[in-house]
């Protein structure tokens, strides 16, 4: 499951502004139903690219707080049906009370959507402090940007897939993780950097997307010293980026970027 799915090709019709139309094939990015289980308890469907599933589920446990930044990875059975993959994983014991109150909440979710106070709580949870520091400058961004594309081999194939990248200090790409999903592509990344043993050591995350909550909260959570992305933040974004001390380097293009904070004197 570790390795880059080869999409089928379609046949399409390309049709230029001037009328003239020709016969072309288009490889499509793969995009499958991932069933998660803990602990033998279902606990989510996500819609995936099938690659580096393992490390979906691992990152996606720390994303739901299902364990913490200092727990130990965890194995992952996964394996094909002919409805998606089906993903199981075991929570060290002590995590138990953690999956059956966050199973219970998202059931209620479910249900009705988010509603209710609880609810309310639950969605906008209290994060904790980002203890690392990056040690990278904005060059090293510009220069993570301009390396961004040779660690997308399926979207240069397809393009449609997101990227989320573990940059050095220096901007160099230590490591990349590609999924149809932005949050996937993400979890993915942590999952697989938790899984090598590897910390932040003063880099960053890039990634293709916007600054959405959700991002921020899966690396604050990893204790990302640095979080960049191709597009802008949200408001909700942003406050909740401020609120744990994650700096920001949004809109990051070749020519520039936005930076939030002083956390860059240079």
């Amino acid at each position: 499951m570790n390795d880059a799915p080869e999409g089928r090709p379609a046949l399409f019709t390309r049709v230029t502004p001037e009328g003239r139309a020709a016969p072309a094939t288009r490889e499509l990015a793969e995009e499958v139903p991932v069933a998660i289980e803990y602990n033998g308890i279902g606990y989510a469907v996500l819609m995936a690219t099938p690659a580096d599933v393992g490390d979906l589920v691992l990152g996606f446990a720390l994303a739901e707080r299902l364990i913490g930044r200092d727990d130990p990875p965890f194995d992952v059975d996964a394996h094909a049906t002919e409805q998606g993959i089906v993903a199981r994983a075991t929570l060290p014991q002590e995590r138990t009370e953690a999956l059956l109150s966050r199973v219970r909440h998202r059931a209620s979710e479910s249900s009705c959507g988010i509603c209710g106070v609880e609810n309310l709580e639950q969605a906008i949870r209290p994060l904790p402090p980002v203890a690392c520091r990056t040690l990278a400058d904005k060059s090293a961004i510009f220069r993570a940007l301009d390396e961004l594309a040779r660690h997308q081999p399926l979207n240069a194939r397809t393009g449609a897939v997101h990227v989320a990248a573990l940059a050095a200090a220096d901007g160099s790409i230590r490591l990349a993780r590609e999924d149809v999903g932005r949050h996937n592509a993400f979890d993915k990344l942590i999952g697989a950097m938790r899984r090598r043993g590897w910390q932040w050591d003063g880099g960053f995350a890039l990634l293709s997307s916007r600054c959405s909550y959700e991002l921020v909260e899966k690396a604050v959570l990893a204790d990302c010293p640095l979080l960049a992305t191709i597009s802008a933040p949200t408001r909700l974004a942003a406050e909740r980026a401020a609120g744990a001390g994650l700096p920001l380097a949004v809109l990051a293009r070749p020519d520039a970027i936005l930076l939030s904070g002083d956390w860059l004197e240079s």
